[in-house]
């Protein structure tokens, strides 16, 4: 539970500290006045002043935020309303454009970082079995084998391939065998099954998807195109992810912080490498969501921006942008204690979300 908290903290902050950085840079480089740079949302847990910018550590672990100077008064002084289109775009786009860059980087450090990669040569490598996925009601199930589980040894043979495992169990098909596996939280156990020679062609005698891994590092120059590469296919899984709950083939799912922890505690359990790929995730996620044009959210503001632009100039009223923005982050707030509700019932049920 520690482990989970820890982790879960990390990973917001790492995603907090990157988006509001964004903005906090730009705005000083633009000369717009920086009242406060918090993490999280308020009340105030403990802060300090330098310069003219109160830096604090809040509460509500819900996001962060850089109260910027006359965000919606043009004659607030050192105000971001009073600067030009341009810089204000740039300031309000800065926080998505840090987490969609971020993913780049996260990826590359969990190359540089020992972990479990899928080697090529998977019927004669020299590597370690890995449960990619564990069937229901399969042998492997009630035994309690678990994904991401490695096969050490059957009955005291080592298993360094898939060609070994495949010999073992057909050699012992109806007999009962045992089986030491290592957990992803680097624990051992063994425990004993009975491969089925008449189970259906899509289970198979075990009931387990497996693969062969190797655990790999790569140095610094070798991480980043790797990185490159990894990012590239996240955007297009991204893309097509999308696609797919526009067309209705894949049901739209919202996950709050609660399901984002709940994932945290699983994912952590695999490897802090798995984690920063996870955090990579989520940054991704948050840098294209922050700039749909909601209220309250940066492309919300963008949105006003873009309609002065449009109509030459002539601004809407601070009072009526200000009530949009209230009412929006009203509505968000309701949005959040609506899933996160739905998250805390399925994690009473044990649910999961992986």
């Amino acid at each position: 539970m520690l482990v989970t908290i820890v982790s879960f903290f990390l990973l917001l902050i790492v995603l907090i500290l990157a988006h509001e950085l964004g903005h906090f840079i730009t705005a000083k480089l633009s000369k717009v006045k920086v009242e406060e740079f918090g993490i999280f949302l308020p009340p105030r847990i403990l802060s300090f002043k330098k310069g003219e910018t109160i830096y604090s550590l809040n509460a509500i672990p819900l996001g962060g935020f850089n109260k910027l100077a006359g965000e919606e008064d043009p004659k607030a002084p050192g105000g971001l309303a009073s600067k030009s289109i341009p810089t204000r775009l740039l300031v309000l786009s800065a926080g998505s454009f840090m987490n969609l860059i971020l993913p780049l980087i996260l990826l590359s450090v969990a190359y540089m970082i020992p972990h479990l990669e899928a080697i090529d040569n998977v019927m004669t490598g020299n590597g370690e079995v890995l449960v990619a996925d564990v069937i229901a009601n399969s042998p492997a199930s009630q035994a309690g084998i678990l994904a991401n589980d490695i096969i050490m040894s059957i009955n005291g043979e080592p298993i360094p391939n898939i060609s070994a495992l495949e010999s073992i169990i057909e050699f012992n098909l109806d007999k009962e065998i045992t089986i030491s596996i290592k957990h992803s939280d680097n624990t051992t156990e063994d425990i004993t099954l009975t491969p089925q020679s008449n189970a259906p062609a899509t289970q198979g005698a075990m009931g387990v998807g497996i693969t062969t891994v190797e655990k790999k590092s790569y140095s610094f120059w070798e991480a980043i195109p790797q990185g490159a590469i990894s990012y590239w296919e996240l955007i297009l899984m991204y893309k097509d992810g999308i696609a797919d709950m526009v067309r209705g083939t894949t049901p739209v799912e919202f996950t709050g912080p609660v399901g984002i922890a709940q994932m945290t505690g699983e994912i952590i359990r695999t490897g802090f490498a798995n984690l920063l790929r996870f955090t990579a995730v989520i940054s991704l996620n948050l840098g294209v969501v922050n700039i749909f044009p909601i209220p309250a959210m940066d492309g919300g503001r963008i949105v006003f921006v873009l309609i002065e632009w449009v109509r030459r100039g002539k601004r809407i009223s601070p009072k009526t942008e200000g009530m949009v923005h209230t009412i929006g982050f009203i509505l968000l707030m309701v949005a959040f204690v609506i899933i996160s509700y739905h998250d805390i019932l399925r994690l009473i049920s044990g649910g999961s979300l992986l």
